[in-house]
């Protein structure tokens, strides 16, 4: 299957349709409270860029957005695809795209929050090899056993 990635507004149809999936398959894994979503108008802020993962017949299957906090952090958010595509490397191609958007804008590191239990286990798999190791809460994250929390470090190219 032929995937286009691109950077996209999050204020579109199949988008809030995607967002509203990951919030589904999301919702009987962790109490509410541990459940960090953005909503699709918080995506669409001007420090949040939302990569949008389309099949051969323009279909949305995936998604994935790099939130900047500040000019060194980069945070994975809502990264999702839908299940007809999983075992595709959709995934690792919406990462890919994120990641080169941080190292593009020279952060020094990229994290994440995800939750815990069987049903992240696909998750953790595809951020631990592609680097990220695990690490503790960041920003106003609270540790809990509900989240699980992730970091691939950016070392800047040296200019000789």
């Amino acid at each position: 299957m032929a995937i286009s990635i691109a950077a996209e507004t999050p204020l579109q149809d199949d988008v809030r349709g995607l967002v509203a999936r990951l919030n589904d398959h999301l919702l009987p894994l962790s109490p509410l409270e541990f459940q960090f979503k953005m909503t699709v108008e918080q995506m669409a802020d001007s420090d949040t860029t939302l990569f949008v993962a389309r099949d051969e017949t323009g279909k949305a299957v995936g998604m994935g957005a790099l939130k900047a906090h500040g000019p060194e952090l980069g945070e994975v958010k809502r990264m999702f695809t839908v299940p007809e595509v999983r075992g595709q490397r959709v995934g690792k191609q919406l990462l890919e795209r994120i990641v080169a958007l941080a190292r593009e804008r020279g952060m020094g590191s990229v994290m994440l929050e995800t939750g815990t239990g069987d049903g992240m286990a696909e998750a953790h798999r595809l951020y631990t090899r592609y680097g990220f190791a695990p690490r503790g809460p960041f920003l106003d994250y609270p540790d809990s056993e509900w989240s699980a929390f992730f970091e691939l470090k950016l070392p800047q190219e040296q200019v000789a």
